[in-house]
């Protein structure tokens, strides 16, 4: 296997995402899949490969990414975050561009915990008058 160019850790809600960029013609591979076939659906597809749209080097590089935990949502973006931050390796440009579009900022969005008394999180046992 190739020896990475630049390497990534991309997070999202609890999916964990190790990415490697390495010099190639544009394949994305997620967990030993194309990444088509691994999300099936087409704006996931988008959102994996948006960093490298953005900064215009999707023909450039190959993407090899390890992802674990979460759903397909968490996943796709722990990727993206995960390309976002090793292209941000490659230039300093390159990283502003992608400061500015949002993509290294880690989406610290989660599920909140269910309190106790409660029947959700914030839903409340229906009140009884009588």
């Amino acid at each position: 296997m190739a020896q990475a160019l630049y390497t990534g850790t991309g997070r999202r809600k609890t999916a964990v995402a190790r990415v490697r960029i390495v010099p190639g013609d544009g394949k994305i591979t997620v967990n030993g899949r194309d990444y088509a076939e691994y999300f099936p659906r087409p704006n996931y597809q988008t959102s994996v490969s948006a960093p490298l749209r953005l900064l215009e080097v999707d023909t450039r590089y190959d993407v090899v990414a390890r992802v674990e935990g979460g759903g397909p949502t968490g996943q796709a973006e722990a990727i993206r975050h995960g390309i976002a931050r090793a292209l941000a390796e490659e230039s300093q440009e390159a990283r502003g561009e992608l400061k500015v579009a949002g993509y290294l900022t880690r989406d610290a969005r989660a599920v909140e915990r269910k309190k106790y008394g409660l029947k959700k999180a914030r839903k409340r046992p229906q009140f009884s008058k009588r």
